[in-house]
């Protein structure tokens, strides 16, 4: 076993340097000896074989079971040069990659009671997890690092202004946001642009935060949260948005989710559409990925989704494209997440912190070594909706944070 494991690891690891020692106590290095070293052994022969058989499923695996550790630097320091190779992925494994793309229709198919229990598996964990490590507002998706130095409150701040900013929201507009969450960027919507916010979710957790907060700001006027599938829900909105439920629709859902969100938009009306998306081409989700974090999920090539926005009859007015600002977002809920993590281990248990450690990390190297990025897809019905220039976010930007100072209290870190 030991001699056919360094064999195809050496394959495979030709950049960086990875010191190995194997159940049996035997000792080899892969690449090309550059970078800080990191290094790793594996305690049964069992996680050997199963890296061999199927190694996108078995490295999380092995690491949440304990039986593959980390001896010098963290899994984020391996999973940074596992995850910087010449092949995406190893030789060995692409006639997995192969069937998995052949049934990917299969586990993407999104119907309404599928996709409740997809959003139960991950979202209605105990809400004290996610307070471990995301902002004070739980945004749970891409920040916008306006600066190098922002901290993530900033940053998040920020990515719910560059959005309202985009929408050029007006006083009593009407504003659909699907994919609400704990509700942050609806209130922010709702208080600092006065429109009248309606956000959808199929997180029982969720929905019960995000309509405390809104009683707690007085709020229950404007911004209404509501346990719906977004294609249950009438129109007409003057504007849409939608961050980081995109990933949750399946390929063979997007057409009724762009038609339904044309049907429910106003002639002038503008919508945004925020995603992680692949810069190559269709691929599949990780197998570890959709096994514990993300059932049912999918991120989409921009190959697939501008087609569909075009064949329901949208007009995609702007499209911009962060790369690494979701890297550094997953870079401090790590960050975070390891500093609380004997509060993680009492919430669940040894096991579980390890998964979700490897998900932040793997979800980190994922945009910064790989092809992972977000999306921001600005779209109308028709023509001249949206000014012929982009100056006006910076314009529309500049006039809400005159607001927030007006209403929003000082930042505070998270847990501070």
């Amino acid at each position: 076993m030991d001699r056919l494991l360094r064999h195809f690891l050496a394959q495979f690891i030709r950049r960086g340097t990875v010191k190995f020692t194997t159940a049996n106590g035997s000792r080899f290095t892969c690449g090309d000896g550059t970078g800080q070293p990191v290094a790793v052994r594996f305690l049964t022969t069992e996680a050997e074989r199963r890296i061999l058989l199927d190694p996108e499923l078995a490295l999380g695996e092995i690491f949440m079971e304990g039986s593959f550790v980390v001896e010098r630097g963290s899994i984020a320091d391996v999973l940074a040069i596992l995850m910087d190779q010449p092949d995406a992925m190893p030789r060995w494994a692409r006639l997995q990659w192969w069937l998995r793309y052949l049934v990917r229709h299969a586990q993407q198919f999104n119907p309404r009671g599928r996709s409740r229990d997809n959003v139960a598996r991950h979202y209605d964990l105990d809400g004290r997890l996610y307070s471990l490590f995301l902002d004070t507002d739980k945004q749970y998706s891409c920040a916008y690092f306006e600066t190098p130095d922002a901290s993530l409150e900033e940053a998040q701040l920020a990515k719910k202004r560059h959005l309202a900013a985009k929408l050029l929201v007006s006083p009593g507009d009407r504003v659909l946001d699907i994919g609400s969450g704990w509700g942050g960027l609806g209130l922010y919507l709702a208080e600092m642009t006065g429109a009248n916010v309606t956000g959808v979710t199929l997180s029982t957790e969720q929905l019960q935060v995000s309509n405390a907060r809104a009683a707690e700001k007085n709020l229950t006027q404007s911004a209404k949260f509501l346990l719906k599938d977004y294609r249950d829900i009438p129109g007409p909105f003057d504007r849409i948005v939608s961050v980081g439920m995109f990933e949750h629709v399946g390929v063979d859902f997007y057409e009724t989710y762009f038609r339904h969100c044309a049907e429910l938009l106003a002639d002038d009306g503008v919508m945004v559409l925020h995603s992680i998306g692949r810069s190559d081409p269709p691929d599949v989700t990780n197998p570890w990925i959709a096994k514990y974090i993300f059932p049912g999920g999918y991120i989409p090539a921009l190959s697939e989704v501008v087609p569909v926005i075009e064949k329901v009859g949208l007009l995609v007015c702007d499209i911009e494209i962060l790369r690494l600002h979701y890297a550094e977002t997953l870079k401090a809920w790590r960050e975070r997440f390891m500093a609380r993590w004997d509060d993680a281990v009492r919430l669940y248990d040894e096991r579980f912190a390890r998964m979700w450690q490897f998900y932040l990390a793997v979800a980190e190297m994922s945009f910064r070594k790989q092809n992972m990025m977000n999306l921001q897809i600005q779209i109308t019905k028709r023509q001249g909706v949206t000014p012929m220039t982009r100056d006006y976010i910076v314009r529309e930007e500049a006039k809400l944070r005159g607001r927030e100072r007006g209403k929003w209290p000082r930042l505070q870190i998270a847990g501070g």
